[in-house]
């Protein structure tokens, strides 16, 4: 009769036994790439990039200069866009009538 403690041990995986860097994982190379852009997507920005992305005129006012109508735009589309995502979170909060 087989021993029960050498079925039981390939029951369940370890918890992080799957290391990133390790050479000897069999994932392919794209699958690799992709793990390594989801965890540095959001640690390459600058604050400036990060006000950009708030506010697009800002480094065309911040160096002392009109803001191009494409930055513009941009600042009236992203107004629009966050108004209209406050009009839908007020509308559907349980209990509250139209």
């Amino acid at each position: 009769m087989p021993d029960n403690t050498e079925h039981e041990r390939f029951e369940e995986g370890k918890e992080n036994s799957h290391l990133a860097t390790d050479s000897k994982d069999q994932r392919s190379i794209a699958n690799r790439l992709g793990a390594e852009e989801q965890k540095d997507e959001g640690k390459n920005e600058t604050l400036e990039t990060q006000q950009t992305k708030e506010d697009p005129t800002l480094p065309a006012r911040a160096h002392g200069n009109k803001p191009s109508r494409g930055a513009e735009i941009d600042a009236e589309i992203q107004a629009e866009e966050e108004e209209m995502l406050a009009k839908k979170k007020g509308n559907n909060m349980p209990g509250k009538k139209n």
